[in-house]
């Protein structure tokens, strides 16, 4: 097999592999609400691959890799792909894109399940696979702006180096995180949630054997989305890389999951599953931005940190903030996010700050999270509480406290 066949077979298995999150989250997210909104659930997990895969086909590919706009965003390609001149075959390379677009997406469905319209569900998720998504895209993986690498380019005349997201950390989960909680910030809490003092009351989700099933579905499909991003495995330096990122995501997945544990023990007297499952996602997050730039060692202390971040992130949102996410989607996608970008700028082994290569790097990645996340947070106000105010967000009263399934869908997931 040459080199090019190869490299394909390994982007496309590794798309595969970031496909099979879908069900991955929807799992997840079913599993930790309430069984009357179950086929809700599992529906919006459904439309936002199939909006996700004809919109970014048609336009948001060319938003992202395409040329013009100053490298602020590329011109529509309205389904032509002749303007794709990389290496790799341009279709192949469009579907492993793909799946990355729809996972940003599905991010936002967990924050604001269980009380939002299916009709103003589709609404967002085609601006945030249409628009959202690709732009903020383009600026980093389509040679945009904020990883201009010439002597020239904002990002080294500031800060002698640039921006640097592996796989994702502030490009997919902080982007997703964000809007997830100014989502449910927009949408309020579900009924019943908090009482009349302001105390939170806990919602448990219906079952955690579906929500465990889907974390070890995504701690699968992280093995593509991570090592998948290195987009070729001919050639000894491939090889290497891929084998490195397979381990540093491994660890910080078991470390951020056991950082989680031991906490909920110390904090509750009990070792939580529903926040240890969310501490195994917690790592992972956290090390997608660094994966190929840290060592083992630093990816341990990324998954455990993050963890630890997890607890009382969730706790801050729901107890002091009063916004309610049932899957703690802002914590884990947003909080994490953020931090295991930081990080990356801390343990980067050839260039981070502890390993006595100066700010230069940490501040490249401290802009870059700053500019993306205030692009989404912008992007997210305008968006929901647009659709606020114009459509309404909400169910209504009886719909929610009976469930969305028949009112929605006219069928449920449990007969």
């Amino acid at each position: 097999m040459d080199n090019l066949s190869l490299d394909t077979v390994w982007m496309l298995l590794a798309a595969m592999l970031v496909f099979w999150m879908q069900p991955g989250f929807a799992l997840c997210e079913a599993g930790f609400t309430r069984s009357k909104n179950t086929a809700n659930i599992l529906m919006k997990n459904l439309v936002d691959f199939m909006f996700g895969s004809l919109l970014f086909f048609f336009i948001g590919f060319g938003f992202m890799f395409g040329s013009g706009g100053a490298g602020f965003i590329g011109a529509p390609n309205w389904g032509d792909l002749s303007f794709y001149s990389g290496d790799l075959p341009v279709e192949g390379f469009l579907m492993f894109e793909t799946v990355f677009c729809a996972t940003s997406a599905t991010i936002v469905s967990g924050a604001m399940a269980e009380r939002t319209k299916f009709s103003m569900y589709l609404v967002y998720s085609a601006a945030i696979s249409l628009f959202i998504y690709p732009i903020e895209g383009h600026w980093t993986w389509g040679g945009g702006w904020l990883c201009d690498d010439a002597a020239d380019g904002v990002m080294m005349q500031t800060f002698g180096d640039v921006f640097h997201d592996f796989a994702g950390s502030a490009i997919v989960h902080s982007v997703g995180g964000v809007l997830a909680l100014i989502g449910a910030l927009a949408l309020g809490p579900r009924i019943g949630k908090y009482s009349s003092e302001g105390k939170s009351r806990a919602i448990p989700g219906h079952n955690l054997m579906l929500a465990s099933l889907g974390v070890f579905i995504l701690w699968l499909g992280w093995f593509g989305f991570n090592p998948g991003s290195q987009l070729a495995a001919s050639g000894e330096v491939n090889r290497s890389a891929i084998s490195h990122v397979f381990l540093t995501t491994n660890l910080a997945a078991a470390s951020g999951g056991l950082a989680t544990l031991f906490l909920t023990w110390m904090k509750y007297g009990k070792p939580s599953l529903s926040l240890t499952l969310n501490g195994v996602l917690a790592g992972l997050v956290g090390i997608t931005a660094g994966c190929d730039l840290v060592s083992p060692l630093g990816a341990v202390v990324i998954g455990l940190v993050c963890g630890v971040a997890l607890v009382y992130s969730i706790e801050f949102i729901d107890h002091r903030l009063h916004i309610d996410d049932p899957v703690g989607a802002s914590s884990v996608h947003g909080v994490c996010g953020i931090l295991g970008t930081l990080m990356t700028g801390l343990f980067a082994v050839d260039n981070g700050v502890f390993y006595g290569h100066g700010w230069g790097f940490f501040g490249a990645e401290l802009f870059g999270i700053l500019v993306i996340d205030l692009w989404a947070a912008a992007c997210g106000f305008a968006l929901f509480f647009g659709i606020k105010r114009l459509h309404g967000l909400r169910v209504g009263a009886r719909i929610e406290e009976e469930g969305l399934d028949i009112y929605e869908h006219g069928e449920s997931c449990y007969n």
